[in-house]
């Protein structure tokens, strides 16, 4: 996922983006990829607790997409 989102990302900045499915396709794989970085910082803070990193869930696009940095 990581490729294809460098691949969409670098046709976007070449403006050779193929309309509207290619720029869906990148948001999707956006999304995806915030919600596992998510899933893997759940399961890092869950190891470092000392509680078992597969009680980590995948949570919704819209919960991890509000995230403020």
């Amino acid at each position: 996922m990581v490729e294809e989102e460098k691949s969409l990302r670098a046709r976007r900045g070449d403006g050779q983006l193929d309309g509207h499915d290619d720029a869906e396709r990148l948001n999707a794989v956006e999304i995806q990829l915030d919600q596992c970085w998510d899933l893997l910082r759940q399961r890092r803070a869950l190891q470092e607790a000392g509680r078992s990193p597969d009680q980590a869930a995948l949570r919704p696009a819209s919960e991890v997409e509000d995230y403020l940095s």
